[in-house]
């Protein structure tokens, strides 16, 4: 992947991209490092990061090689935004995997350091029900050592065991790009 150009944010489901294009869309729990990938992913900073998580209120819609959008989700699970705001954002993207829009193929980052929440348990039921192709890229692996690394690619397929490794689970590293290769190339294949 070479060139990714923002082009808006979304905080209502009308106000979505008039071109369809297919989507690869990043999902996860805040603060699980979602703009460090998509920035790390092309070497660019361009999605804005924070240390405090929950600071993505909408749904960011990237452009990638002309070809497909890059959708970053709002993070879910973070306890210090207001009740309403949180309503608000899972009515979005509830909203927006009800669409039947493009060909579609949803990242599900998980920190490799914890265990999955509830939230990620939903999120993997959420993407199964509306049929929406998904891989699982246990993020953040340069704060673990690789014997904890494969304790994290062993716990994962306990809590969803049609993972297999190399396949529809990833490690990826924002820090040192490891794992960008493995990433470029199941993007590539999906949309060949």
């Amino acid at each position: 992947m070479k060139t990714i150009t923002f082009i808006k944010s979304v905080y209502h489901i009308d106000q979505l991209p008039k071109k369809s294009l297919p989507e690869v869309i990043l999902c996860g729990r805040s603060n699980v490092g979602k703009s460090s990938f998509i920035n790390s992913l092309f070497g660019k900073k361009i999605a804005k990061t924070s240390s405090s998580p929950g600071k993505t209120r909408s749904i960011n819609y990237y452009l990638v090689n002309e070809k497909f959008y890059m959708v970053d989700l709002p993070g879910f699970g973070y306890a210090k935004v207001s009740k309403s705001e949180r309503n608000r954002w899972e009515s979005l993207i509830e909203k927006f995997f009800l669409l039947k829009r493009n060909d579609r193929l949803a990242i599900h980052l998980i920190d490799s350091r914890y265990e999955p929440m509830q939230n990620d348990i939903q999120l993997n039921n959420y993407l199964k029900e509306f049929k929406i192709p998904y891989i699982v890229i246990l993020n953040k692996i340069d704060k673990l050592k690789q014997s904890e690394i494969e304790k994290a690619k062993t716990r994962i397929t306990e809590y969803f065991n049609e993972l297999i490794f190399n396949e529809n689970l990833l490690t990826y590293s924002s820090v040192t790009g490891k794992g960008k290769k493995e990433i470029d190339f199941r993007i590539e294949k999906f949309f060949a």
